[in-house]
């Protein structure tokens, strides 16, 4: 089992995530540029699942440099306008570790719009920023709403970029440890482009249709 730090994890995305890692048994600290924020949360997903699940999870808050320091994956799951500067902050407590980027940059201009990134894409600008890290993206596509209903089965695929083929096998795993999820290596990291860009467009579907839609590859038994 992991300790999963999750940077942003009291958004919804990152309380879904939370809430599918910890139910299959890894060790989870949410963290928060508010500490109290971070327990916070932590203690209400524990509620949320207590009646659920026999087991004991293992859900925990703090800030997110202490997230970062006891964790040995960390997903990034702040908005996009706090990226750079989270990932700053936070890059000597990220060195060797596999972080798992799941940004989309994304802006709300009569519907949503892909944001210029510089480097290329989130994960991208993430691996420039950390680069004594694995940088993994992942997760971009996955609904909140559905990660939060840890009984549903997602019926989805996850898009997978790296450079580090050991770091990609680990989140690979990881991710197909979610029920309903198959994970898809999508190749390099120059390819984040492109998954983030298809999520603002599923952003764009689900709002016309009232729906939370998933993403399947055909063709891949």
């Amino acid at each position: 089992m992991h300790r999963i730090a999750i940077i942003g994890g009291t958004g919804p995305e990152g309380k879904g995530l939370a809430t599918r890692f910890a139910i299959v048994g890894h060790k989870i600290t949410i963290g928060s540029r508010d500490e109290k924020r971070g327990t916070d949360v932590a203690s209400e997903l524990s509620e949320n699942l207590r009646n659920s699940f026999t087991h004991k999870l293992d859900i925990s808050g703090t800030n997110n440099e202490n997230a970062a320091k006891k964790s040995d994956i960390v997903i990034i799951a702040v908005p996009y306008e706090a990226h750079s500067e989270t990932l700053s902050e936070l890059a000597p407590y990220l060195s060797e570790k596999i972080i798992i980027d799941a940004v989309v940059p994304v802006k709300f201009e009569r519907g949503p719009r892909p944001i210029h990134v510089e480097a290329g894409s989130a994960t991208e600008e993430a691996a420039k920023l950390l680069n004594e890290s694995s940088v993994i993206g992942a997760f971009h596509n996955l609904s909140a709403e559905k990660l939060l209903q840890p009984d549903l089965s997602l019926d989805s695929d996850v898009l997978i970029t790296g450079n580090n083929s050991d770091a990609k096998n680990i989140v690979i795993d990881l991710a197909n440890e979610i029920k309903g999820v198959r994970a898809i290596d999508a190749g390099p990291l120059r390819y984040s482009q492109f998954i983030e860009n298809l999520t603002v467009l599923l952003i764009g579907i689900n709002g016309r249709y009232k729906i939370e839609s998933g993403l399947k590859i055909s063709g891949i038994d």
